[in-house]
């Protein structure tokens, strides 16, 4: 078994990056990730309770610290997912820069941080090309700056300042790229939907095109031969039903294939179906099914199919574990599908209480046998685990010594 990579929307505990917050706590979690890069605000916090200013000029102090903040977090915070118009950005970018070199200006060597901020901010929300010349800009004003205000050549901070300037730009095309790529998934699945219906369309062409011409075509001639030939017509209303019923029965056959699952199918479905759902997946890739039949790996496939239903709509899990392996039993090779998860199961469901099993389970099992196969399902530790086995060979007739 082999672990499946992470989307960035797998983890109800990811950020989801690209995107404004869906509900309360995604936007706390989006919080967290920008609240610890506000520790450069200690120093002028410090300054602020040390003391050393008048209380005008503290209270202006706090009164500047605060609009400061309150200016990045919108840049920052607000402008994911839905980004202000760009002039709007520029006016807040520049009005931030303005008020670092205030108040450093005013309040001294302690707040020259404040320029990690603009920088951060201009790499992250400005215009790529602006931000291109902003940051260099900004870090020139904070050397600057500090010259006057008795800093001098703090080189740590004047690295700080350039260096995460253009690694918000770097994050920014990140971002930006993942937008894309999940725009395309999109895009693909929806291409993949209609070159479905497409195919259907066309075999349904094909396979009652000819039947229902040939079919028109013999009841105008037994309305005809009616009259004078009524044994001719006889024959034509024969072949008529004839080939209605081969038309019925192709048809049957063409929605039988459509309908039949696949495993390799279900488990890519299976994939984005957790991940859609916040749950941490591992699921097998490439599975042996060499040999099987289709009526077990089809059984198999509506197992996978019902337990990963529940696990997304009624277990709460946070993880799912799936596997596929071939074993040998006492009624021959069986190919196993398991699903483990760590919730809490779903009453009605597969994963429906102990000795009350939904109608999941029964039609679980009923499928199963027709294939000549088993279903074992229950609680297991934290979690609940569904096994279904089907044979890899014909399955056996009802009776038989097998």
């Amino acid at each position: 078994m082999t672990r499946a990579p992470r989307s960035c929307d797998e983890s109800e505990h990811t950020v989801a990056i690209g995107r404004p917050p869906r509900d309360r706590g995604e936007a706390v979690r989006k919080m967290v990730w920008i609240l610890p890069w506000l520790v450069f605000l200690s120093s002028p916090a410090r300054d602020l309770v040390s003391g050393s200013h008048s209380a005008a000029g503290a209270v202006g102090g706090w009164a500047g610290l605060a609009v400061f903040t309150a200016t990045y977090l919108a840049l920052v915070f607000r402008n994911m997912g839905r980004p202000f118009p760009e002039p709007v950005v520029t006016g807040l970018a520049v009005a931030l820069w303005a008020l670092a070199v205030l108040l450093c200006l005013t309040l001294g060597q302690a707040w020259t941080g404040l320029f990690v901020y603009v920088s951060v901010a201009c790499g992250s929300t400005v215009a790529l090309k602006t931000a291109y010349w902003a940051i260099p800009l900004t870090t020139a004003t904070m050397l600057g700056v500090g010259y006057l205000v008795g800093a001098g050549e703090d080189w740590s901070l004047l690295l700080l300042v350039l260096l995460v300037g253009f690694a918000m730009t770097g994050v920014r095309q990140l971002v930006r790229t993942t937008v894309e790529l999940r725009r395309a998934r999109a895009t693909v699945a929806q291409l993949a939907a209609n070159e479905e219906r497409l195919r259907l369309a066309r075999d349904l062409h094909d396979l009652l095109g000819h039947s229902l011409s040939l079919i028109t075509l013999k009841s105008e001639l037994a309305g005809r031969m009616l009259p004078d030939q009524p044994g001719k017509a006889a024959q034509q209303v024969a072949d008529i039903e004839r080939v209605s019923r081969q038309a019925l029965v192709d048809v049957r056959e063409a929605v039988t294939g459509y309908r039949r699952p696949r495993l390799a199918e279900e488990l890519a479905g299976a994939q984005v179906a957790l991940a859609a759902a916040g749950v941490r997946a591992e699921l097998p890739e490439g599975p042996d099914l060499s040999g099987v039949p289709e009526e077990s790996e089809s059984a198999l496939a509506w197992a996978l199919r019902e337990a990963v239903t529940n696990v997304v709509r009624h277990s709460g899990a946070r993880r799912c574990a799936v596997e596929v392996a071939r074993r040998q039993t006492l009624d021959g090779p069986m190919l196993e599908l398991s699903v483990q998860d760590d919730g809490a199961g779903g009453a009605g469901g597969v994963g429906g209480a102990v000795g009350a099993p939904g109608n999941g389970l029964t039609g679980l099992t009923e499928r199963l046998h027709t294939a000549g196969g088993t279903l074992e399902a229950g609680r297991q530790g934290r979690g609940f685990r569904l096994v279904a086995r089907a044979p890899t060979g014909a399955p056996p007739r009802i009776g038989s010594p097998a």
